[in-house]
């Protein structure tokens, strides 16, 4: 398996895993507060929010490099060879098209124009382009899982099973 896939899926799990388990905390510790002491905690709903846009955005990279994200393929499913390869690479361009385009490009300039504006959160003062930096972030990402794949349609071999390791 290519290192650079080796590590960016470790480094993926991990901070995805850190972030399930600080969301698990932060919402018993919402409903401890809110049921139990009778004093919601003010902070709890808006962390979680921001801590699942995160989740979301970065492990939609991690199901975009396994291969393991929702796909149309009742196309590609069929196709064999030559025909299968030019299909790989015709679909990891598109992906690299609007990876970079619309998550670096747009979600870069949201998160330029949220830093400029000074926008905060409510309960949490934190700006609001930390928090939509995880679009460019996974945008990238998700092109770098792209760029390996395109290389592995131009070595000839199955994009599938290369991202989800069948293949050296």
């Amino acid at each position: 398996m290519n290192p650079l896939r080796s590590l960016l899926d470790r480094l993926l799990r991990g901070v995805i895993s850190v972030l399930l388990a600080g969301m698990v905390i932060n919402v018993v510790w919402q409903v401890f507060t809110r049921f139990v002491l009778k004093s919601p905690s003010s902070f709890t709903e808006e962390l979680a929010r921001y801590s699942m846009i995160w989740l979301g955005l970065l492990g939609a990279a991690y199901c975009s490099g396994r291969k393991s994200h929702l796909a149309l393929d009742l196309l590609t499913t069929n196709l064999k060879g030559n025909s299968k390869r030019l299909s790989d690479v015709f679909i990891q361009c598109c992906l690299i098209l609007f990876a970079l385009a619309v998550m670096v490009g747009g979600g870069g300039r949201l998160v330029l124009i949220s830093l400029e504006l000074g926008q905060t959160s409510a309960a949490l003062q934190v700006k609001l382009g930390y928090i939509y930096l995880a679009v460019p972030i996974s945008g990238a990402l998700i092109a770098v899982y792209a760029f390996m794949d395109l290389a592995t349609a131009f070595r000839g071999q199955t994009v599938e099973a290369h991202a989800k390791g069948d293949l050296t």
